[in-house]
């Protein structure tokens, strides 16, 4: 009788660890899965009504890359929206799209390295990539030296780096492409203030510590292999795979919401699995969508309650077997005594 409770709690602790123990795993396998953090922080955030409301602000602003984004978005996790309002969208888009306006706005990012919607992106990156915009921008830092004005160090070590990235990428035959565009945006992020103090500490270290030719020259050497020619090769090459999965306005969003390096690789992460829906979830979430805070308090509860269980479940086994093992002995040792005892009590009656 006195087994009975200690076997049933075992048990009861077996198939508790049981239930616990994947969850935990899972739950601190998702730390990794920028895509499983960002849902986490959509969950009570974003609704049919939120939705509809960002796509109104983001229409009114112009911007139909975003409007698009939060239609993706809707659509993904199954939001309904106003058939009217995603015919404005379609429209706005279509307008977007139109060639006088991306040629526009492509020639006026080429020329001036500072864009303001998708084609001066492009433009601006085109222009890195042929050399001529890092010239422009170095040019530019030093004429407001020489005229006594204040000068951007940051932007003036990114186009020299940006010079030997581009070499890199040519004798790579490509390669080294997406770093090459991270440059590209992290140059325009400076210029338009969307670059955080925090990260642009970060990357003016990283700035300083790479040396411009070391970069090309390892670039060039290694090939496929590159992204390990420094931090800044890297950040920048992570930059690029943003822009890549879900377009230049998303990194540049990716930038301004990062406070390290890390943040932009899970940002990467993220686009390379959400794509049209990335620019959204960074609206909605914020720097949530790359935090792992709730999902790591989250995690280390599920993981405190499986350890809890299984140390429970191994306590009450030791417990039963000490019993159980207590229990033989004493019977074994009874039955030996009562084996010795019976000759004596025989030879009287035999007598």
């Amino acid at each position: 009788m006195r087994l009975l409770p200690v076997l049933t709690a075992a048990i009861v602790l077996a198939a508790a660890a049981a239930y616990t123990m994947p969850r935990a795993a899972e739950k601190v396998a998702g730390l990794d899965d920028p895509a499983r953090i960002a849902a986490s922080a959509l969950d009570g955030k974003f609704d049919g009504a939120v939705a509809q409301h960002e796509i109104e602000v983001a229409l009114a602003a112009g911007d139909a890359d975003l409007a698009q984004s939060f239609v993706d978005l809707a659509t993904d996790r199954q939001i309904g929206l106003d058939p009217m309002l995603t015919q404005r969208v379609k429209a706005a888009t279509a307008e977007a799209a139109g060639m006088r306006h991306k040629a526009t706005s492509f020639a006026r990012g080429f020329v001036s390295g500072e864009p303001d919607d998708m084609a001066a992106l492009a433009g601006t990156a085109v222009g890195d990539l042929f050399v001529f915009g890092d010239i422009r921008d170095a040019l530019r830092e030093g004429y407001r030296y020489a005229a006594g004005e204040k000068v951007d160090r940051l932007v003036v070590g990114l186009a020299a780096a940006g010079i030997a990235i581009t070499a890199g990428t040519y004798a790579t035959f490509g390669a080294a492409a997406p770093a090459r565009a991270g440059v590209s945006f992290l140059k325009a992020a400076r210029k338009t203030g969307v670059l955080g103090a925090e990260l642009a500490g970060d990357v003016g270290r990283m700035v300083r510590q790479v040396s411009a030719l070391a970069v090309a020259v390892r670039a060039a050497r290694e090939g496929v292999k590159a992204e390990r020619a420094g931090g800044l090769f890297k950040l920048a090459g992570d930059v690029g795979r943003i822009e890549r999965a879900a377009g230049g306005r998303a990194a540049l969003d990716g930038i301004r919401i990062a406070r390290e390096p890390r943040d932009l690789t899970r940002v990467a992460k993220l686009a390379e699995k959400e794509g049209s829906r990335t620019r959204a979830i960074l609206k909605v979430a914020g720097s949530g969508a790359v935090a792992l805070a709730a999902l790591a308090l989250d995690a280390s509860a599920w993981l405190l309650g499986a350890l809890f269980a299984l140390f429970g479940f191994v306590s009450a086994l030791k417990n039963a077997t000490e019993r159980m093992t207590l229990r033989f002995l004493r019977r074994r040792r009874e039955r030996r005594t009562r084996n010795s005892i019976e000759p004596i009590a025989v030879a009287p009656a035999c007598g």
